[in-house]
């Protein structure tokens, strides 16, 4: 089985990147004999979208899994509407991480675990609404959210998600094939 690993090196003894969508290596590991290629992260240096091209990328690989410390919501997505999963590493080198994944001590990751632009330098806080200040724009607390019927909320999202599932896939499917014309 082919496992993508996000690493700080080129070798089995790199340690395992806490981010995915910019972390600078790829190690991709026959998990059966252990060999594996070092590949540079494409996307590290993108202004924006490192997670989706990252995730891309790496589903093109071949890739049957993703392990990493982090992936945000758009890398999340690809991956699973790719049916690639990703497995929650914690520290350690690439080979210790594909080592407890294949004896089944890796937590497989049910959803994002970090908001989307959390790998972007400066933590994300670019020029966003602090307009380069450094303010802080606050989040009013979950108690004091106007109260939604959270059945009928999950049931839009759920629909909103399956359609950019299908969306992505169809053009996933179609920069596939216009770059085999090239």
């Amino acid at each position: 089985m082919k496992i993508a690993v996000s690493s700080q090196g080129d070798t089995l003894d790199a340690p395992a990147s806490p981010v995915f969508g910019r972390c600078p290596t790829y190690l991709f590991v026959e998990s059966e004999t252990m060999e594996f290629e070092a590949v540079p992260n494409p996307a590290m240096s993108q202004g924006g979208g490192a997670g989706i091209q990252a995730a891309q990328f790496v589903v093109n690989q071949g890739a049957n899994a993703v392990l990493s410390g982090n992936l945000g919501p758009n890398a999340f997505d690809v991956l699973q509407a790719a049916g690639v999963p990703g497995y929650l590493v914690v520290g350690g080198t690439v080979r210790q991480a594909v080592e407890a994944y294949k004896a089944g001590q890796l937590q497989p990751m049910s959803g994002p675990n970090v908001r989307a632009h959390s790998g972007m330098r400066g933590g994300g806080r670019g020029m966003g609404r602090g307009m380069g200040r450094g303010q802080q724009v606050p989040v009013a607390p979950a108690a004091a959210r106007p109260a939604v019927d959270k059945q009928s909320e999950l049931s839009k999202l759920r629909e909103t998600l399956k359609d950019l599932r299908q969306q992505l896939a169809t053009t996933m499917d179609k920069i596939e094939e216009l770059e085999k014309e090239d």
